[in-house]
C-alpha cells in the first residue's frame, strides 16, 4: 500500500490541525454528529489534515481519541509537520509533552500540558508510522501543505511503514549537497557573528544566507517535507514563526495549481475573523491577505485552508483573552463545502471554482 491512498466515496468532514485542544475536538465531533467511536448517523466519515500535537493541552487524549478512531475505520488521517517531527524523534517547540529535552524551554510558553506516558511510546509511533502522506479521490485531495505533482508522484512510489526512513533518506541527500557547498561551515561563521539563539523571539537576527541555503535545500530536495511543510523561497527579511527565526518563506502553491480536483490542506493558520491580526506573524499577509477567511483559493479556486488556528489558544490563555474567540477549530463539510466551527456556528465557504488572487507566500505551522 502507498504512501497515497484512497478517499472513500460518500460525505466527508475534514477536520483542521487541533495542536492538542481536545476539548474543541469534542466540541467539534458533537457539532458534527459523530459519536465517541466516530460513527455518523448519515454514513459521514471523518478525515484529520494532521498536526494533532504540540502546544496545545492534551495531544496525548487527540491523538488517543483520532487513533482510536483510525484503527475502527470510522476516520483517515494523513500526516502533519508535527508528526513527522515525532517519528524522527526531532524536538520542535511545544513537544515538551513527549520529548524530555523540550521541558524546559516549553513549560514557561504551554504549561499546564499533558505528558505521554514512557510505555505508550512506542505504540504511538508505530501507528503514526503507517499513516499516509496524502488521500485521494477523483473529486477531491486531502495533503496537510503541499499538493505537488512530481512530489507526490515520488511519495506514490513509497509503501506504507517507510515514512521515516525515506524522509531519513531525503534528508540525508539535503544535508550531502550542503556538506559539498560548505554551507555548514557558512552558518558557523555566521553564529559567530550572530551569537543569540534563533529561538529567542526577542533579538531580531539580520539576514543570515547560509543559514537560509541550508533551509532551502533541506526543504526542496526532501518531497515529503515538500507535501507537509510546503514550498519555500529565500526571504531577506528574517520573520519569527513556529518558534524561531525564519530566513526562508512559504509560496503559495496553489497559485499555480490547474488541476481539476479540489485540493483540502491545513497548516498555514487561516484567520477565523475577517480583520483579525494574523496568528503567528506577518507572513501571513502574504497568503491571505487579500481573501476572507471563507474564501476557496489559488488558479482555480479549488484549493482551501481548513486551519483556522486553534494551535495559537496558549498564547490566548498566557495573555487572559478567550480562547475560543479568535481561534478555531474547524472541519469542510464536502461535498457541501461548508464549515463547521467547534462553536457550533456553520458557514458556506465562498468562490468555489472561481479564479483566485495570486499571493506570494506564507509561514509555517
Amino acid at each position: 500500500m502507498s504512501l497515497i491512498q484512497r478517499l472513500p466515496s460518500g460525505p466527508l468532514d475534514i477536520v483542521g490541525d487541533i495542536h492538542g485542544e481536545i476539548a474543541a475536538l469534542e466540541q467539534l465531533l458533537t457539532h458534527l454528529g459523530y459519536d465517541e467511536q466516530g460513527h455518523h448517523p448519515q454514513g459521514r466519515r471523518l478525515v484529520f489534515v494532521g498536526d494533532f500535537c504540540d502546544r496545545g493541552p492534551d495531544s496525548p487524549a487527540v491523538l488517543r481519541l483520532v487513533l482510536s478512531m483510525i484503527a475502527a475505520g470510522t476516520a483517515l488521517a494523513v500526516l502533519g509537520n508535527h508528526e513527522i517531527n515525532l517519528l524522527r524523534e526531532d524536538a520542535k517547540d511545544g513537544s515538551g509533552w513527549f520529548f524530555d529535552s523540550r521541558l524546559a524551554s516549553d513549560e514557561p510558553k504551554y504549561a499546564p500540558f499533558a505528558r505521554l506516558s514512557k510505555a505508550d511510546a512506542a505504540t504511538l509511533l508505530q501507528q503514526l508510522n503507517q499513516m499516509p502522506i496524502a488521500l485521494e479521490r477523483e473529486d477531491l485531495r486531502v495533503v496537510h501543505a503541499a499538493w505537488l505533482s512530481p512530489q507526490i508522484a515520488m511519495a506514490r512510489s513509497l509503501p506504507v511503514g517507510d515514512v521515516r526512513h525515506a524522509y531519513d533518506r531525503y534528508e540525508d541527500q539535503a544535508a550531502e549537497q550542503a556538506r559539498s557547498s560548505q554551507v555548514l561551515q557558512r552558518m558557523q561563521t555566521e553564529r559567530q557573528r550572530w551569537p543569540h539563539s534563533l529561538e529567542d523571539g526577542q533579538q531580531r537576527p539580520p539576514f543570515l544566507p547560509a543559514h537560509s541555503e541550508r533551509e532551502l535545500g533541506k526543504a526542496m530536495v526532501n518531497p515529503l517535507k515538500v507535501l507537509t511543510t510546503g514550498v519555500e523561497r529565500e526571504c531577506r527579511t528574517p520573520f519569527y514563526a513556529g518558534g524561531k527565526w525564519r530566513f526562508v518563506q512559504r509560496v503559495a502553491w496553489w497559485s499555480e495549481y490547474a488541476e481539476a480536483p479540489a485540493v483540502v490542506v491545513g497548516h498555514y493558520w487561516r484567520r477565523p475573523l475577517a480583520g483579525d491580526a494574523a496568528a503567528h506573524g506577518p507572513q501571513a499577509e502574504n497568503l491571505f491577505g487579500h481573501t476572507g477567511p471563507l474564501a476557496w483559493l489559488g488558479a482555480r479556486g479549488n484549493v482551501f485552508c481548513v486551519d483556522y488556528s486553534v494551535g495559537a489558544r496558549w498564547a490566548a490563555r498566557r495573555n487572559g483573552e478567550d480562547p475560543a474567540r479568535r481561534f478555531k477549530l474547524a472541519a469542510l463539510r464536502w461535498p457541501e463545502r461548508t464549515l463547521v466551527f467547534d462553536d457550533g456556528v456553520q458557514l458556506a465557504t465562498e468562490g468555489f471554482g472561481a479564479p483566485g488572487k495570486a499571493q506570494a507566500a506564507a509561514r509555517p505551522s
